[in-house]
C-alpha cells in the first residue's frame, strides 16, 4: 500500500496540480524542488518542502531513507524545447543525470514504485496517431534527454526490482478547477502565452507556421487538462503498486485540435478585438500528433473529466486573471 511519495520538482506546474490530488487522497508527500523553476507559492502547505537539487544524491538518499518512502514521482527536469537546443548540455545534466541520481538515490530503500514525466517529443515526426511501440526517434534536445532516462530507469528498475511507470506527456495546459494554482512560469506553453495575450488591451495571438499540411494549415496537437494528467498520476501509481508491474502509457485525449483552432476558441471566450499574427515555422516543431490512449484506459479504466478545448480555456483565462 502507498503512505509516503516523494515528489521531485513539486514546486512546478505539474507537480502541485498532482499534490494536491495526493494530498486529498490522505497521501503524505514530500516535496523535493531546488526552486530554479518552481515557485514557493505552488508548494502546498500540507506537504513537507525541501529545497534540494536532485543531483545531491547523497541528500536525496538520506531523505528517502528518513521519510520512509515508498513511491516517487519524479518530475524535475528542464523541459523547454527551444531553449534545450541552445543548451543541450544543461538539458543532459538535469534530465539524464539527475534521473540517475534519484535512481542511486532510490536503490536499496523502501522505495516500491518509480513514475517518470516522459514526453510524446520521443516519437518520430510524421505518425499522426502514436502508439506505445511506434518508432521511437525525438527531433529535439529535450525529446532526447527523455528517451535517454527512459532507458536508464528500465534498466535500473529491473536491477532493484522497483515497479515503474513511464507517462508520456502529450500537451498539457489548463489550471486546477480549485484555482488555486496554475502555471506562473513563461514557457512553450501554447496556453499560457496566449492566456498572457488576452489580458492585454490589445492581444495579438502568434501562430508559428500556417504552411504545413493539416487541415488548416497550423499544426496540430493533442491537448490534455493538467488536472487529467495529474489524476492519471495517482491511479498509474496504485495500479502499478497493486498488481506489481510497469508501464510504458501515452496520457492524452486521442483527439487533435490544431493551434489555429485554440486561437479561435480563446477569441470565442472574450470580448476583446484581437489579431492572429501568423509568422513562419519555428525549427523542431512537430507537426501532428495525438495519442493513442486505449492502453491507458484499459490500464486504470480511465475517463477524462476536462476534455473540452473551452474547458482548458476557460481555466487558463481565469488563472492568468487571478495572477495579475
Amino acid at each position: 500500500m502507498i503512505k509516503n511519495i516523494l515528489v521531485t520538482g513539486g514546486a512546478g506546474y505539474i507537480g502541485s496540480h498532482i499534490i494536491e490530488i495526493l494530498i486529498k487522497r490522505k497521501k503524505k508527500v514530500i516535496i523535493v524542488d531546488n526552486l530554479t523553476t518552481g515557485h514557493k507559492k505552488l508548494i502546498n502547505k500540507k506537504a513537507k518542502f525541501f529545497e534540494i537539487d536532485i543531483l545531491k544524491t547523497g541528500k536525496l538518499r538520506d531523505l528517502i531513507i528518513s521519510n520512509n518512502i515508498d513511491s516517487i514521482i519524479h518530475l524535475a527536469a528542464n523541459l523547454i524545447i527551444s531553449e534545450g537546443e541552445k543548451r543541450p548540455q544543461q538539458y543532459y545534466k538535469n534530465n539524464v543525470i539527475g534521473t540517475k541520481s534519484v535512481l542511486i538515490a532510490a536503490e536499496g530503500t523502501k522505495v516500491n514504485n518509480f513514475l517518470f514525466s516522459s514526453t510524446a517529443a520521443v516519437y518520430k515526426d510524421g505518425i499522426y496517431r502514436v502508439h506505445e511501440n511506434s518508432q521511437i526517434k525525438p527531433k529535439s534536445i529535450y525529446g532526447k534527454t527523455k528517451i535517454k532516462a527512459e532507458k536508464l530507469i528500465k534498466q535500473y528498475c529491473k536491477k532493484t526490482k522497483i515497479n515503474y511507470g513511464i507517462l508520456r506527456y502529450f500537451n498539457i495546459a489548463g489550471a486546477s478547477p480549485s484555482g488555486k494554482i496554475g502555471l506562473l512560469n513563461k514557457s512553450d506553453n501554447l496556453f499560457k502565452n496566449f492566456s498572457n495575450e488576452m489580458i492585454k488591451k490589445k492581444p495579438i495571438l502568434k501562430i508559428y507556421g500556417t504552411d504545413y499540411n493539416t487541415k488548416d494549415g497550423s499544426c496540430i496537437r493533442d491537448f490534455i487538462h493538467v488536472y487529467d494528467i495529474a489524476e492519471i498520476h495517482f491511479k498509474v501509481l496504485e495500479k502499478i503498486d497493486k498488481l506489481n508491474v510497469s508501464k510504458i502509457l501515452n496520457c492524452g485525449y486521442d483527439k487533435g485540435s490544431s493551434v489555429l483552432e485554440v486561437a479561435k476558441e480563446f477569441l470565442k471566450q472574450s470580448s476583446k478585438k484581437v489579431k492572429i499574427f501568423k509568422t513562419k515555422r519555428r525549427k523542431k516543431d512537430i507537426v501532428k500528433i495525438i495519442a493513442s490512449n486505449n492502453k491507458l484506459k484499459n490500464f486504470i479504466k480511465w475517463k477524462p473529466r476536462y476534455n473540452s478545448l473551452g474547458t482548458i480555456v476557460k481555466s487558463c483565462l481565469s488563472w492568468e486573471k487571478k495572477i495579475k
